[in-house]
């Protein structure tokens, strides 16, 4: 099918997905789940393929975790798509109603964006995420992911795509570009007149290119340079266990911590005891000069470290003399997306969460948390780092736009 094929037939579903009831994007979405859970052997086979072709081809470690599918993961997938039918359809719900002078019954009411594309890498979880929270807002998908991982996501896509045969309505409603060329990527790219708003989920350099070549609009989604400032009134402890989990509970994701900033108050006390615990998982430490001072193994950090999402198992260290100091460095480093400040002192907290400029800022609590299911929308498309329509882990509503609808009585304008 070709490019233009495959725009048509998702501008074909569009109206009947905007009109179509909860209760039967429900029973979609819930014969979605069953059917991903009942074809997971079919789904890690392909999963498989993908694996030994990113390991023949020298895949970080990091990549193949976000690629890797498994039992509990496919059910995580399943879960996701239950939880969205369980939320309220927003679709017709009305934002707010009044009346002017002119005696016109204004109404603000949520419709779908429309049909949504998005590029993506080595996420084939992203698959099911997409579809469900596009499908339970009206909006057809068209997804491009990485050749990476197409054999996953396929399988997916034509498990996704029997349930909804199965449930009445059109296998269109989502669809993947098997052609994962750059070619084929620029073509969908350009591809305004099928496509109302194009979403990127990867690396950086993916988002950029997309950004810098796309003719639809784009709600950019984050690479994460997440930063965690320990203060000079942090419990230590709970300082170090925080990181330990941003850092190494999952390193390939966006939300895991890439960058530590200690107050020099506390580093000789805080940073050896950091670093026990992070030898466990073999956690390689990039720090200044002083960082080193308080940890002899540690390697120099280099202008580049300041501003880099490894996904793997580095941390950068920063000392700093102040939380002013604190704050200007990570607003100059940080990529939008996930900021956390540890310490018992409420003034600090206070000024970090008001002075740091990013989707989600913590207070003694991991940057891990910046999530879908976490923040209880049930899976998410992305975790938005822009300021315009959406901001942060992107629910249902962020897929919604609005429109006014008005009754008179026979009003006209003077």
């Amino acid at each position: 099918m070709t490019l233009e094929q495959i725009g048509q037939k998702a501008k074909e579903a569009e109206p009947l997905l905007r009109v179509m009831n909860g209760e039967k994007k429900n029973q979609v979405l819930l014969r979605a789940a069953e059917y991903l859970v009942k074809d997971t052997e079919f789904i890690l086979s392909a999963n498989e393929t993908d694996m030994e072709n990113g390991r023949e081809r020298g895949m970080k470690e990091g990549l193949l975790d976000r690629l890797k599918l498994t039992e509990e993961r496919i059910e995580g997938m399943a879960e996701g798509l239950r939880q969205i039918a369980a939320l309220p359809d927003p679709i017709g719900g009305v934002i707010s109603e009044w009346t002017p002078e002119n005696g016109l019954d204004i109404r603000k009411v949520r419709v779908p964006l429309g049909v949504i594309g998005i590029i993506y890498e080595a996420r084939p979880n992203v698959t099911a995420d997409a579809f469900g929270l596009c499908f339970k807002t009206g909006n057809p998908v068209v997804l491009r992911g990485g050749s990476d991982a197409v054999h996953s996501n396929l399988a997916i896509v034509e498990v996704l795509q029997k349930a909804l045969t199965d449930c009445g309505c059109p296998a269109s409603a989502i669809q993947l570009l098997e052609d994962t060329s750059r070619e084929t990527a620029a073509a969908f790219m350009k591809l305004n007149r099928y496509i109302d708003v194009l979403i990127p989920r990867g690396s950086a350099g993916l988002i950029a290119t997309v950004v810098n070549n796309s003719t639809i609009p784009v709600i950019e989604t984050g690479s994460g340079n997440c930063h965690i400032y320990v203060d000079e009134d942090a419990d230590l402890q709970m300082a170090a266990d925080i990181v330990y989990n941003a850092k190494t509970q999952r390193i390939g994701v966006c939300n895991a911590c890439e960058s530590l900033v200690v107050h020099r108050k506390v580093k000789d006390a805080f940073l050896p005891m950091l670093a026990r615990k992070l030898s466990e998982k073999q956690v390689e430490l990039r720090g200044d000069e002083a960082a080193r001072e308080a940890v002899p193994s540690m390697k120099e950090a280099s202008a580049e470290d300041w501003g880099t999402e490894y996904l793997d198992y580095i941390l950068s260290v920063k000392t700093v003399d102040s939380l002013d100091e604190a704050i200007a460095h990570i607003n100059r480093y940080n990529t939008g997306h996930s900021e956390a400040i540890i310490t018992e002192n409420k003034e600090h907290a206070e000024k970090f969460l008001q002075e740091v400029d990013a989707a989600a800022v913590y207070v003694n609590a991991s940057t891990r948390f910046t999530d879908g299911f976490e923040f209880g929308f049930g899976a998410e498309i992305g975790i938005s780092t822009q300021k315009l329509h959406a901001r942060g882990p992107m629910g249902l509503e962020a897929l919604t736009s609005y429109k006014y609808e008005i009754y008179g009585n026979g009003q006209v304008r003077g």
